[in-house]
């Protein structure tokens, strides 16, 4: 391949990875915001930090300090059901040759514009920190649900967009064994690593930030202004920078 052509086409790569790991970093916000409106307003329970819901959960057990247990254990459910029905949901649409990443993430949009509607039904532009209605609640931790099978599924590395804590170990563990990036391919490839592992932990961070400059609007307004973001994100065309996934091929046309 002439050298002309060679630049071309890593030009074009690095704008297709480029415009993929900012997709992953607003979704990354997304996560970190959800989760300081659900900790602050919906009572001291995450619903897309399943980690921090299990050592609630145990906390609430043990009897140590006001801590709830039905939040932490709802959400804990409602998440795996997220999980599971959207791992068969796009099972089904990738069998179909349709394209399920905007599916996926409209679904994600539609239960948080609905937990934001019933919050405000509930509360008004207040919070339900106190109070006993669990099914907003419910509903944002299922919409996370189907946001970890999504990334699952999209893989892209190091963009988990739910938790940071890997993607702190990575990076610091490639700055300790090679300060410097070295040139060429393999550089090129490390500083997109390096990059997208930046992302996924100031992604977090502002999220966690916008999360809690909105929660004085009250549960229903945040969570609202959170479901626009990702319908916007759904409506946007984003897939088209995703992986297309298609079923493996049939046992028997592989063998043959």
């Amino acid at each position: 391949m002439p050298e002309s052509s060679a630049d071309s086409v890593a030009a074009f790569l690095d704008r297709a990875e480029l415009r993929r790991t900012t997709i992953m970093t607003v979704l990354t916000v997304v996560a970190g915001a959800v989760d300081a409106i659900t900790f602050l307003t919906m009572g001291q329970v995450f619903a897309a930090l399943e980690t921090g819901n299990v050592l609630f959960l145990t906390f609430a057990l043990a009897g140590s300090g006001p801590i709830s247990v039905i939040r932490p254990a709802v959400a804990l459910v409602t998440f795996a059901a997220g999980v599971a029905t959207a791992t068969f949901g796009i099972r089904a649409l990738t069998a179909r040759g349709h394209r399920w990443f905007p599916a996926a993430l409209g679904t994600e949009g539609v239960l948080l514009a609905v937990a934001g509607t019933l919050a405000l039904l509930r509360a008004g532009t207040g919070s339900l920190a106190h109070d006993p209605d669990l099914v907003p609640l419910a509903v944002v931790a299922l919409a996370m649900g189907v946001r970890s099978a999504v990334v699952l599924r999209v893989a892209v590395p190091g963009m988990p967009t739910l938790l940071l804590q890997m993607s702190l170990v990575q990076l610091v563990a490639d700055f300790a064994t090679t300060p410097r990036v070295p040139d060429g391919a393999q550089g090129r490839l490390r500083r997109l690593a390096r990059t997208r592992l930046t992302a996924t932990i100031c992604g977090m961070f502002l999220g966690g930030t916008l999360g809690t400059l909105m929660a004085p609007w009250g549960t229903g307004r945040a969570l609202l202004v959170v479901a626009t973001v990702v319908m916007a994100l759904a409506l946007s065309g984003v897939h088209a920078d995703l992986p297309h996934h298609r079923p493996p091929p049939p046992a028997s046309a592989s063998a043959s």
